[in-house]
C-alpha cells in the first residue's frame, strides 16, 4: 500500500501503474507542451506584478543553480491556503544542493516539470486527492498539527501514500517535534518566586490551573480533570470545566492568551501547577501546554506524548498523570508539593545555570535546521520545501544518469513514509475504560468512530490508486467495497 510515482510507489506496483497510466490517458495527449507560460511562466517565469523576496526565510542560503526559471523543476503546494510565498502564486527557491519553481497554481499539476505535490495534513482527504496519481510526481506531507485533525494519517495505509513527510514525530523525514520550543533561553526564563506563589494560594486561588476552552477532544482530557477537581481545587478558566472568572474582559479574549500577552502571562505564572494535557496522544506531539508553563516556572501536570521523558530538560521538570493510578492518588502528591515548597523547588531547577543536562535535548535544537521567531533562521515551512527541492533535483539528477547508462546505474529506488512518521493510536478514555462508558456518550460514538473510519478511507484511496483511478467521485464506492468486505469478514 501506498502511493505511486516512477519507482515511488508499492514495490513492483510502478511498471503496472505507468502502462495502465499510458494505455488510459496518454500524458502527452492530455498536456499542454508548456502550461506554465499560460500562468505567465514564461522566460523566467515571474508572474505579472510579482518580485521575489530576498529574505533568508523565503530564498534560502543560495547556491550554485544557474538554470532558468522555466528549466527548474516545479513544486505544487496542493493546500494553497498555506503557501508560504509572497506577494504572488508562484516563487523560484534556492536551496543548498539547486533551485525550484514553487506555486499554488492548480493549473501546473499534470505538467511534466510539476515532480511534488505538497499536501498540509489537515486540509488533506482521501475524497479529494488528485487523481490519476501521476507516476513523475511525488506527495510530501506537512503535518504539524494534531493528530485528530486528520487520523487517515495514523493508519499505514494513510501515511504510505506520502513519500516524505514532516510530522511531530521525530521519525519523520523532516522532523517538526520542537515547534513550539524557541530555544533553552525560553526554558531558562525566571521563574514567579516561591513566597509570590504561596501568597496567591493565601488569597483563595488553587494550586492547579486548568485553562482550555477545545473540549471533548480524542484525549477525553476533560473527563479526567473532572474527576481531579474531586481530590484537589482546580481553577478552570477556559470554556471547560469553567469554574472561575479571569479578572478583566481583555484576558478573557482567546486572541490574548494565545498571542501569550505579557499581562495574561503574569496572572498564570502565579499558578504552581499548570495542566497540560494535550488533545491527542501520540509519541512526540507536544505543544505549548507543555512548553508554555515550563518557561513560566509552574511544573506541568502532563498527559500527551507517551515519550515526552526524552525531551525534557532534567530528569525531574514535569508530572506526568500516567505515572499516577488514579486522578486521587495525583491529587495527594501534588498537595504534598504545594505543603514542601523544597521539594517543589527541585521541579524548577533546569531553569538554574546548568540546569539543562539532557544532551539529546541540546542536540536536537542545536541540529535543526530551522528556528521558531528567528528571522536569521528559515521557518519550517520554507525548510521542509527545500528539503523537497533538495530531493527531487537530486531525483532528476540520478533519473538522467539512468537513462544514460541504463545497464550500470540503476534507476532512484523510492522512498515511501512509514507507520512510524504518524502512527498514533487509537484515542482512550481520559478516565475509566470504554467498557464502562455509556452506549451514548458523545466521545465514544465521536472519536472512536473517526479512528476506525479513517482507516478504511486511506485502504480506499489506496486501492484507487492501484487501479489507476481517474474519477474522485468513485472514493465513496470504493468505501461501501470496503465496507461489505469487513461485513463478510464478521
Amino acid at each position: 500500500m501506498g502511493g505511486a510515482g516512477p519507482g515511488w510507489g508499492p514495490a513492483g506496483l510502478w511498471v503496472t501503474l505507468v502502462l495502465a497510466w499510458s494505455a488510459a490517458v496518454p500524458l502527452a495527449a492530455e498536456e499542454p507542451a508548456e502550461p506554465c507560460e499560460a500562468d505567465g511562466w514564461a522566460q523566467d517565469a515571474v508572474p505579472p506584478g510579482a518580485a521575489f523576496v530576498a529574505a533568508a526565510s523565503y530564498r534560502g542560503p543560495g547556491n550554485n543553480d544557474t538554470r532558468s526559471n522555466k528549466a527548474l523543476p516545479i513544486l505544487l503546494w496542493w493546500s494553497g491556503s498555506l503557501f508560504p510565498h509572497f506577494p504572488g502564486d508562484t516563487e523560484r527557491i534556492d536551496c543548498p544542493r539547486g533551485s525550484c519553481l514553487v506555486t499554488r497554481s492548480r493549473r501546473v499539476a499534470r505538467h511534466r516539470r510539476t515532480k511534488a505535490l505538497i499536501f498540509y495534513g489537515t486540509d488533506f482527504r482521501a475524497y479529494e486527492a488528485p487523481l490519476p496519481r501521476l507516476p513523475h510526481q511525488t506527495w510530501a506531507l506537512f503535518h504539524e498539527e494534531s493528530p485528530m485533525n486528520n487520523y487517515v494519517l495514523s493508519h499505514s495505509p494513510g501515511i504510505r501514500l506520502f513519500n516524505y513527510t514532516a510530522t511531530f514525530r521525530r521519525e519523520s523525514d523532516y522532523p517538526l517535534t520542537l515547534q513550539w520550543l524557541p530555544g533553552t533561553a525560553y526554558l531558562r526564563a525566571p521563574a514567579v518566586p516561591l513566597a509570590e506563589k504561596d501568597a496567591w494560594r493565601r488569597k483563595g486561588y488553587g494550586p492547579v490551573l486548568y485553562m482550555q476552552s477545545h473540549c471533548d477532544v480524542p484525549s477525553d482530557r476533560d473527563r479526567y480533570v473532572r474527576e481531579l477537581m474531586k481530590y484537589i481545587q482546580v481553577d478552570s478558566y477556559g470554556k471547560c470545566l469553567h469554574n472561575r472568572e479571569l479578572p478583566s474582559e481583555r484576558l478573557r479574549d482567546t486572541s490574548t492568551a494565545t498571542t501569550e500577552d505579557s499581562e495574561f502571562m503574569t496572572f498564570i505564572a502565579r499558578y504552581k501547577f499548570h495542566l497540560a494535557l494535550e488533545n491527542a496522544i501520540c509519541d512526540d506531539y507536544m505543544t505549548e501546554k507543555l512548553w508554555r508553563p515550563m518557561h513560566l516556572g509552574a511544573v506541568p501536570v502532563y498527559r500527551g506524548s507517551p515519550a515526552v521523558r526524552d525531551w525534557m530538560p532534567n530528569n525531574l521538570s514535569i508530572i506526568l498523570i500516567d505515572d499516577f493510578e488514579s486522578p486521587q492518588e495525583l491529587a495527594k502528591y501534588l498537595d504534598f508539593l504545594d505543603k514542601n515548597g523544597e521539594e517543589y523547588l527541585k521541579y524548577l531547577e533546569y531553569k538554574n545555570a546548568g540546569g539543562i543536562k539532557n544532551q539529546f535535548l541540546l542536540e536536537s535544537l542545536e541540529k535543526r535546521e530551522w528556528g521558531v521567531n528567528d528571522m536569521t533562521l528559515p521557518n519550517y515551512l520554507n525548510g521542509f520545501e527545500c528539503f523537497i527541492c533538495d530531493k527531487e533535483n537530486t531525483r532528476v539528477k540520478e533519473e538522467q544518469e539512468h537513462k544514460r547508462s541504463p545497464g550500470k546505474i540503476p534507476a532512484p529506488r523510492p522512498h515511501i513514509a512509514q507507520f512510524k512518521h504518524m502512527g498514533c493510536p487509537m484515542p482512550t478514555p481520559g478516565f475509566g475504560s470504554v467498557e464502562d462508558l455509556s452506549g451514548g456518550d458523545s466521545w465514544k460514538e465521536m472519536w472512536l468512530q473517526d479512528y476506525w473510519q479513517s482507516l478504511d478511507q486511506g485502504e480506499a484511496l489506496t486501492a484507487m490508486i492501484h487501479r489507476n483511478e481517474s474519477h474522485q467521485g468513485r472514493f465513496w464506492d470504493y468505501m461501501h467495497e470496503i465496507f461489505l468486505k469487513r461485513t463478510r469478514q464478521h
